[in-house]
């Protein structure tokens, strides 16, 4: 997926994805000026279409293989 960086805030908990309700972590800024959020599985199963109508793309997916830091040794 195509991610554009800008100064937009990150996605938090609260932000659900529009197709399922799962969390978000891809927002898409349409050129009509509408904002959609997915998870990760609806995020790459609308990518194709969704370049096309898309003035940014927001990917935050790497936010889920990464470890946190407050994580102990045994849950790495």
């Amino acid at each position: 997926m195509t991610t554009v960086l800008t100064p937009a805030s990150p996605l938090t908990a609260a932000d659900r994805c529009d197709r399922c309700g799962a969390q978000a972590y891809v927002r898409v800024v349409l050129l009509s000026g509408g904002e959609l959020l997915f998870c990760a599985h609806h995020g790459r199963k609308f990518e194709p279409e969704l370049k096309k109508i898309a003035a940014e793309i927001q990917d935050e997916t790497e936010r889920l293989t990464t470890v946190p830091a407050s994580a102990g040794e045994e849950e790495r």
